[in-house]
């Protein structure tokens, strides 16, 4: 009977393969990573670009790093609109730089306190 189940494959582990990792690369700073480690940002099929949280939102996303530093070169430099073939809006390049500044307030306070939370 041992046989039976270890032959059904139910009991037997998986190989030893590492998962694979969707890697992605940040339009500001151009640096590969894994895709969970970026923020998505998603040019919906209205046309309005937005941030994607979840990262599964439908529309051409690209991505960026959480940091205030990658956002700024994105969206002086045109990266953004240029990787989702579209005109950024004024209201889209605002919203946009708004959330690059949360970031940046993000960092200031894990830095401001002792144990960096």
């Amino acid at each position: 009977m041992a046989n039976n189940a270890l032959a059904s494959g139910s009991a037997v582990k998986r190989s030893g393969k590492p998962r694979h990792v969707p890697q992605r690369t940040c339009v500001g700073c151009h640096s590969t990573s894994a895709k969970r480690g970026f923020v998505r940002v998603v040019r919906g099929a209205d046309g309005r670009v937005s941030v994607d949280p979840t990262g599964k939102a439908n529309g051409r996303g690209a991505y960026l790093c959480a940091t205030q530093a990658c956002w700024d070169v994105a969206l002086k430099r045109g990266r953004i609109g240029q990787s989702l073939h579209v005109t950024l809006t004024e209201e889209d390049r605002l919203s946009l730089a708004a959330y690059a500044a949360r970031l940046a307030n993000d960092d200031e306070e894990a830095a401001g306190t002792p144990d960096g939370r």
